[in-house]
């Protein structure tokens, strides 16, 4: 059996108060008892994850990150309401057993949840996890139907559909993920002024309203030890919304690294998408296209999105790092990522069939 997911030691600056979490969980959990022993999971830039063990009992607890943050950012409260709605509809969202609003605990807002044991596939596949083409292939697949099965999820019945603030969800991304951008920005790190413009100029219409995740990727996901292609949770809903599936689905790709990709873009890889028989991105949107229904007759736009998305994401974390705001060496190198999203950008832009009214009035 492939070995399932564990937490490790806690990073520096990283500790929680583990008296305090000890006597919330025990006031939450009445039948916890005995010490607990706190770890944390290695990966994310976001949000933080730690499993609070007692004995066998296993849980995961989630908080933002330390430092400043912007005021609507890491919204704990959220994204516990969001799975604790969704939960019914979709049964990949772990259940929330705690919400914490009292900041007397960890100085902030934070939830325990369900921990979903399985396999968590991050970099690469774990030493004794082996999938031939044809299986890995098959794995691939299936995790794209979790994608279309939540593009599918009656938002009303849910009582989802206030999530969003209704047509225009391009536009408002747009807008928003520009505002960011320019509010982040360091000295070292290019403007991305002609990749918004672009963004700008060539917005499509809305191709509907859905529940998306914004952060859907294969070290989101907890795969059955037993049967790996078998999905056995979806995590890190601290994104999701009421918008577009395409744009989703752009955001998806993003992440999305092939085997024949350039080294700079590899060193981004972060899920192993470049293994043999995994689906290549014009794969991933063909076969999406046609199990959802929701079609586009050119993806550029969706695609481009989702770099600069990301690039937004990087920078914003590197802002952190570059004021001295968290000391994690994982983000000194994220100035450096930027600008090269900034130039795989500009790229796929003059590739693009998407002409902008800009160049052909040249």
């Amino acid at each position: 059996m492939t070995q399932i997911d564990q937490a490790a030691d806690i990073r520096e600056g990283e500790e929680l108060d583990v008296s305090a979490v000890d006597r919330f969980m025990k006031s939450s959990i009445p039948e916890l008892s005995g010490e607990p022993m706190v770890r944390q999971y290695p990966g994310g830039a976001s949000n933080l994850t730690y499993q609070v063990d007692y004995g066998e009992r296993s849980y995961v607890l989630r908080r933002p990150p330390f430092g400043k943050i912007a005021k609507s950012a890491h919204d704990m409260l959220r994204e516990a309401n969001v799975m604790q709605a969704l939960k019914p509809v979709y049964p990949y969202v772990p259940d929330i057993l705690a919400i914490c609003d009292d900041h007397s605990v960890l100085g902030c807002d934070f939830y325990v949840m369900e921990r979903v044991q399985g396999i968590i596939l991050r970099q690469d596949f774990p030493e004794d996890f082996s999938l031939n083409e044809a299986d890995t292939r098959k794995l691939c697949l299936s995790v794209i139907d979790k994608l279309v099965d939540l593009h599918r999820v009656d938002a009303k019945a849910a009582g989802l559909d206030k999530l969003g603030k209704g047509d225009g969800y391009i536009q408002r991304q747009i807008g928003g993920w520009s505002d960011r951008f320019r509010k982040s920005r360091t000295e070292d790190v290019g403007d991305f002024e002609a990749v918004m413009s672009w963004l700008d100029d060539k917005m499509p219409n809305d191709r509907a309203q859905v529940v998306i995740h914004n952060d859907f990727r294969f070290d989101n996901l907890v795969l059955n030890p037993d049967n790996p292609f078998e999905v056995l949770g979806v995590l890190d809903w601290e994104m999701a919304t009421i918008g577009d599936p395409l744009m989703d689905l752009g955001n998806t790709l993003a992440y999305w690294i092939e085997a024949d990709d350039e080294g700079p873009f590899q060193m981004l890889r972060r899920q192993p998408t470049h293994r043999p028989g995994m689906l290549s991105r014009k794969e991933v949107v063909e076969y999406y296209m046609e199990k959802s229904g929701f079609r586009a007759d050119n993806f550029d736009f969706y695609e481009i999105y989702g770099l600069f998305r990301l690039a937004v994401i990087v920078q914003q974390i590197y802002y952190r790092f570059y004021h001295g705001q968290t000391g994690d060496k994982r983000f000194a190198a994220f100035g450096h990522a930027a600008n090269y999203l900034e130039k795989r950008c500009l790229r796929l832009i003059s590739e693009s069939s998407l002409k902008s009214s800009l160049e052909s009035s040249l």
